[in-house]
């Protein structure tokens, strides 16, 4: 690419020097002495004042894929865009551009004083490059810091013990998996023997492909049993101590070394914990996923395209397809996108449904009660919690439905979940509104869930009475809880 450098002054010259080699690179330079030393370097130069049409002919304005403009002075920038832009109508400008000035006030100028329209490619104010460039060293100091902290803890607790517990929610999504197994990896670097487990039940098809097919290995464990008790130290991965972790007992709390999420911090959650458990929890980022991502990428760890993988599908999944993203999340995705197996990805996403999530998509659909905008949808007694929430996507889709709360008996408690496209509604508050007081409840603005103990509801006299209690309680709960009149 053929490049004119406007100006050898000292941004000129270690422009041109940047570029010299990769590119045709020619400086036009006014100032003899400069000019000379200039050439004596190497460098084309064209010597004469580049604001004037015969000079910028003589570098070959017509034949130029590129051109650069190193001044600050206000008056020849308005004149060399004037000029070039009369010579050649679609090379694209980059300028410099002085800090009292905006872009589109110097086109404005130019216009009033030349009486043409003009177009400037690219204008930069070295006050905010500056200012990008120190907010851009600062993240990378931050993102240092938690990784180095990270890995310094990870270290003292080999110095103690060589096995590591990393313990996600009872029933872990994609995010939840893929953020265990990368801190997995970067434990086993350390020389630390790891364990990922859970309480509950995968049993969404997709999360079920998502294990399989990635070949992670997670197991499921119960309060108090000896593989919890086993290890010496505990890390929480996706997760806090509160109602969608049931494994813990309380004296587990004083082995929890580890905490990374990016859900809101638990109140108290210091009073729980050691003093010197590492905490890094992000509310402003999206995924769990992104945040082991960071690690990854600042510690230089090698990333396998099986957990290359697992991290972006998490992150997919956690920001609702990439639809909301902070700058954690974008640059995860910037480093992993290269190293994904895409095939394997599609496989994931698209699994095979089994008969039992179709009957209880079926069940969800002919059981739906529409209150004004939001409906309700009882699906029973099931074992498959997941298609609970699969059903709640699938039901959110219907013309007219703005808010969808589906909920079913699985084992001893009532499971529900809950989502939103309103964005009046913050469904993890309503949730926890609506649900805290005899169970559990939360989760994001657009979606989350809650979980109830059957308790005084097992005084049905039999299962349908037993779902009819349940159905009435929470319907009135919810519905009072987005202030919504039943009709």
């Amino acid at each position: 690419m053929r490049v004119l450098v406007l100006g050898g002054g000292a941004i000129g010259r270690a422009v041109a020097e940047s570029l010299r080699g990769e590119f045709d690179v020619t400086i036009i330079e006014r100032d003899e002495i400069r000019a000379q030393a200039l050439e004596e370097s190497g460098f084309n130069v064209v010597r004469g004042d580049f604001s004037y049409t015969a000079t910028l002919l003589k570098a070959g304005i017509d034949r130029a894929e590129l051109v650069i403009i190193t001044t600050m002075n206000v008056d020849t920038i308005k004149k060399t865009v004037y000029v070039i832009r009369s010579n050649n109508r679609e090379i694209p400008i980059v300028t410099l551009l002085p800090d009292d000035v905006s872009l589109d006030e110097l086109i404005a100028r130019i216009k009033e004083e030349y009486e043409t329209d003009v177009r400037i490619d690219h204008a930069i104010s070295p006050k905010v490059a500056l200012k990008d460039a120190m907010v851009r060293t600062v993240e990378i100091i931050g993102e240092g810091k938690n990784a180095k902290l990270l890995v310094r803890k990870l270290r003292e607790l080999k110095a103690e013990g060589d096995s590591l517990l990393i313990l996600m929610h009872d029933n872990p999504d994609p995010d939840s998996i893929a953020s265990a197994a990368a801190l997995s990896v970067i434990a086993q670097t350390l020389g630390l023997r790891t364990q990922i487990v859970h309480g509950g039940e995968i049993t969404h098809h997709e999360n079920r492909a998502f294990v399989n097919l990635l070949g992670i290995d997670i197991r499921r464990v119960t309060r108090g049993s000896y593989e919890m008790k086993r290890y010496p130290f505990i890390a929480l991965v996706d997760c806090q101590p509160n109602g969608n972790l049931t494994t813990l007992d309380q004296e587990d709390y004083s082995r929890i070394r580890i905490i990374i999420d990016h859900h809101q911090i638990l109140q108290h959650l210091e009073e729980l914990i050691p003093d010197n458990a590492f905490l890094d929890i992000r509310p402003e980022v999206h995924s769990s996923s992104s945040i082991l991502a960071e690690y990854l990428r600042v510690l230089n760890v090698p990333l396998s395209p099986l957990l290359a993988t697992a991290l972006f599908y998490g992150i997919y999944v956690d920001t609702k397809k990439f639809s909301k993203l902070s700058h954690v999340d974008l640059k995860a995705i910037e480093f992993l996108a290269g190293k994904v197996d895409y095939e394997l990805l599609d496989k994931i996403e698209h699994p095979d449904i089994s008969t039992e999530t179709a009957e209880i998509l079926a069940r969800a659909i002919l059981n739906r009660r529409i209150y004004k905008n939001v409906l309700i949808s009882n699906v029973g007694f099931i074992t498959n919690r997941d298609a609970i929430a699969e059903s709640a996507d699938f039901l959110l889709r219907m013309e007219g439905i703005t808010t969808v709360l589906v909920f079913g008996i699985v084992d001893d408690r009532i499971e529900i979940s809950a989502r939103t496209r309103d964005v009046r509604v913050n469904i993890g508050a309503v949730l926890r509104e609506a649900f805290g007081d005899i169970g559990s409840g939360g989760g994001h603005a657009q979606s989350g869930g809650a979980r109830i103990p059957l308790g005084i509801f097992k005084l049905a006299k039999d299962k349908n009475s037993l779902l009819r209690l349940a159905e009435e309680a929470i319907t009135e709960k919810f519905l009072e809880a987005l202030k919504v009149k039943e009709s």
